[in-house]
């Protein structure tokens, strides 16, 4: 399944670099990973995921596949956008469809670098965004319930959808996010937000993008926004997508023995894909061939016909059942042979639900 993040922040927060590093990973494993920039502000990179190589390496096939992020890049907003101020708002309806949105917030110093305001201040900054992306969920609203007025002359029915409208219209000009709407599992609001795709019901990660010396050691930006972060039970990832930049032109050895130095275990990049990835509850489950190992990725609580249909359709349509093993078993024995010669391959039928590292080898008739 598809799976797309948006990312939104003002200008010179460090967005675009955190973008174009994204983008220069996905090129930098263009051998493992057959996929391109399919557009100037896309990018599909893979996710992270030291399985798929293991795996790859047991078997002792050429190809490793990951599953894959698609990131989604528009201008920077500005007060007002909303209202057609700056060049975001033309681009807001490229990040709908997305599935989660990433907000990068500037927590970093530098005079040479311009910032919309006098001095740097992260939640005043969130505070700018979130407000335009809710007036931008506003709009939607008022136009959806503009048809919905026409449309109640010929359907009484459609009241609950008025009264939820005008309700969630309330709730977004008092600069509260769909995702803290009152009636968050009513019928008519999830209703509502599948048809107009809501900017600010969608899963939020918080992206500090910090210097080198605040990776080790939090500045009062980082806190700032951490506990906003906090008070919103929103995830937040702390970058120096500068030092990202540069980490891509290194070797791995080289890369770990940096990130070392700078006191962090991980690239920020990583965290992100990564956090993405947990933040909308998918899994990933792998197959294998002759020539490919490769993940997939599906929502957590799937079972195994449904996970079957993401290999092709007809794998769904004739399933019969499928035979499994956890990664961390088929790392201890090497193969799929030596595990059913030790009783560990699991024969599951209709009802099984894939599990994240299980690997999954799919019998159908069709």
């Amino acid at each position: 399944m598809k799976l797309s993040i948006g990312i939104v922040g003002l200008p010179n927060v460090g967005k675009s670099s955190t973008f174009n590093a994204l983008c220069k990973a996905q090129h930098a494993e263009v051998a493992n990973y057959p996929f391109c920039t399919i557009h100037p502000n896309r990018a599909v990179v893979p996710v992270p995921d030291v399985r798929v190589e293991r795996l790859a390496e047991m078997v002792g096939v050429g190809r490793a596949i990951h599953a894959t992020i698609e990131f989604v890049d528009i201008a920077g907003l500005v007060r007002g956008a909303s209202r057609g101020e700056g060049l975001g708002n033309q681009f807001l309806a490229n990040i709908r469809e997305t599935s989660a949105i990433l907000h990068i917030v500037r927590c970093f110093e530098d005079p040479n670098v311009a910032h919309t305001s006098e001095k740097i201040n992260p939640q005043e900054d969130i505070e700018i965004v979130n407000l335009e992306l809710a007036l931008a969920d506003v709009q939607l609203v008022e136009r959806k319930m503009e048809r919905l007025e026409s449309a109640l002359k010929a359907d009484k029915k459609l009241q609950p959808a008025m009264d939820t409208a005008q309700a969630l219209r309330e709730h977004l000009l008092r600069g509260k996010p769909a995702s803290r709407f009152p009636q968050p599992e009513s019928d008519a609001f999830v209703e509502l937000d599948r048809e107009l795709r809501l900017l600010t019901n969608k899963p939020l990660i918080y992206v500090a993008n910090v210097d080198e010396d605040a990776l080790a050691e939090e500045n009062l930006h980082v806190q700032q926004v951490r506990e906003i972060a906090s008070q919103q039970g929103v995830e937040v990832v702390k970058i120096c997508a500068r030092l990202e930049q540069e980490l891509l032109e290194m070797s791995e050895e080289e890369r770990l023995e940096y990130l070392h130095l700078a006191g962090v275990d991980q690239s920020g990049l990583d965290q992100i894909i990564q956090k993405s990835y947990t933040l909308l509850g998918l899994v990933s489950f792998f197959t294998m061939n002759e020539e490919e190992v490769r993940a997939w990725t599906i929502p957590q609580g799937w079972t195994a016909p449904k996970a079957a249909g993401v290999i092709h359709t007809d794998f769904e349509r004739g399933f019969i059942r499928a035979e499994v093993i956890p990664f961390t078993l088929f790392e201890k024995y090497g193969s799929i042979a030596s595990a059913r010669t030790a009783g560990q391959l699991q024969i599951e039928g209709k009802e099984y639900i894939v599990k994240d590292g299980d690997v999954v080898y799919v019998r159908f008739n069709v």
